[in-house]
């Protein structure tokens, strides 16, 4: 499944559950096609989003970025993810990147009563970063910042060859009453855009609304 957009700009993921999740997304952010029907029509719009993002590059490059994109495509679908974006921008003179994805997953059997509290103790354990309950205006959710360690492809790289990379995020889980739970994740492997990335990806957190089956607006219980 993948997230509508409206006039406004307001992105909607339904939920079959009986809720639907909207946010609102800052301006500049290319977006990765998650609505095709076959891998003909991925194809198609990947190398056309190749194609709006570098305009300036060879074919082969575009095709060849178009490419690695893709090969990300079955941990999307794994991840339940129903939006994923990125941005390109300059701060103070160096060239940032910053990934955003929201996703859908469904919340253990054992979360109990008071699943922030289960979910945070669930991020503590895997240790993967600094981990704090937080008030959404939709509801309380559990925020995790950290880093990952991965690669960068050879093909991305001066060298040719896989060279190590590391990821900074910001994770942030909201559990629902219908037994799933909303995961939006911002990510770059540029340090100098962390300020800017943070308090962008704040204003997106913030801006999640819950609305039920009649679009009334829904807020999820302490």
């Amino acid at each position: 499944m993948t997230a509508t957009v409206a006039e406004d700009g307001t992105r909607e993921s339904a939920n079959e559950n009986g809720l639907d999740v909207r946010w609102i997304m800052p301006d500049g952010f290319f977006e990765i096609p998650m609505d095709a029907e076959d891998l003909d029509a991925t194809a198609e719009q990947l190398v056309e989003l190749a194609r709006t993002v570098m305009p300036e590059a060879d074919f082969a490059v575009q095709l060849e970025w178009a490419v690695m994109l893709a090969a990300h495509y079955d941990s999307f679908v794994e991840a339940g993810v129903h939006y994923a974006g990125f941005v390109l921008t300059e701060v103070e003179g160096t060239r940032c990147t910053a990934t955003v994805t929201v996703s859908m997953i469904d919340l253990a059997a054992e979360a109990g009563p008071r699943p922030v509290g289960f979910l945070g103790s669930s991020m503590r354990h895997l240790g993967i970063g600094q981990v704090s309950e937080i008030d959404l205006p939709c509801g309380p959710a559990v925020c995790c910042i950290g880093d990952r360690q991965g690669s960068l492809d050879g093909s991305l790289t001066v060298s040719g060859k896989d060279e190590a990379l590391r990821t900074s995020f910001i994770q942030i889980q909201l559990p629902l009453s219908n037994g799933t739970v909303v995961v939006l994740e911002m990510s770059t492997p540029t340090p100098e855009g962390w300020d800017v990335f943070s308090s962008m990806f704040a204003g997106v957190a913030k801006s999640v609304r819950l609305f039920d089956d009649a679009g009334e607006p829904v807020v999820m219980p302490a």
